[in-house]
């Protein structure tokens, strides 16, 4: 499994071809207490850049977008009612969505994650 990261503080694992997709340890901490997530339904066709699902805090609201092309294959329904998760392991088990990969070759936009600390040094 190989693990990119966006500029938009996404993290995408991808195993053949399926992509697990969440936000970072960064941007869960920029957003604080998470109250709630909305999912996006399995068979949506979702473009690099396009909002893939919403989560708020106490603190603010924020999008998860698409770091590549793909279609949903599975939300974590988990989150619907624990969105808490998110702050407990946002690179783990509260991972947001997984799609079915439809350009591997916009993996080599996004960021490994030597490049991703890098980036989030200079914010």
């Amino acid at each position: 499994m190989t693990t990119y990261f966006s500029k938009d503080h996404e993290w995408i694992a991808v195993e053949g071809d399926t992509a697990t997709i969440g936000i970072t340890g960064y941007a869960q901490e920029q957003l604080g207490d998470v109250v709630f997530v909305e999912l996006p339904e399995a068979g949506k066709e979702l473009s690099q850049g396009d909002e893939a699902a919403v989560v708020e805090s106490v603190k603010a609201a924020s999008e998860l977008y698409a770091p590549i092309d793909g279609e949903v294959t599975e939300a974590n329904e988990v989150l619907a009612d624990e969105p808490a998760k998110v702050n407990e392991d946002p690179e783990g088990a509260a991972w947001f969505i997984k799609m079915k990969v439809s350009n591997e070759s916009q993996l080599s936009e996004l960021m490994d994650e030597a490049a991703y600390k890098a980036y989030v040094e200079t914010l």
